[in-house]
């Protein structure tokens, strides 16, 4: 099935676009914990997301060190990008937690939720891909 698989330019655009991440991190006493997630990704850069500072995701992440996030289209013709590396964090600045928000949510409600959730201690993490798994059933071509 190599012949699904994204090239650099095709995954990082993938990964660019518009899509719920699902965040999963290791457990020392269980299986991985899986979350769904806003981040932002340009071409090149690093995943780019945000969580309370004392949230069990963060302490996980700060434990762990590393993680992995997966980006899908759920609609035909199905897709994915996975990345995998260490992670990092920052304090999120309101212009990151507007960015994101307004991502998700366009102007208005991204701001809403912003001022709603101000007072909420917040990390911006993030994860620096170094590896990648992809498919893109597009390129199925069935008997080639």
């Amino acid at each position: 099935m190599g012949q699904l698989t994204m090239t650099v330019g095709e995954r990082e655009e993938f990964l660019a676009a518009m899509h719920i991440g699902v965040l999963a991190v290791e457990r020392a006493d269980g299986p991985p914990v899986s979350v769904p997630v806003w981040y932002r990704y340009a071409p090149g850069g690093v995943v780019e997301f945000i969580t309370g500072r004392d949230s069990e995701k963060a302490r996980l992440l700060e434990r762990a060190g590393h993680a992995s996030m997966c980006a899908q289209r759920e609609t035909l013709p199905y897709a994915y990008v996975t990345v995998e590396g260490a992670v990092e964090f920052s304090d999120a600045s309101e212009d990151d937690r507007l960015d994101i928000a307004t991502r998700y949510l366009g102007a208005e409600l991204g701001a809403d939720y912003v001022a709603a959730t101000a007072s909420h201690d917040s990390v911006l993490v993030r994860l620096r891909p170094d590896r990648w798994r992809t498919t893109d059933y597009a390129k199925y071509r069935p008997g080639a």
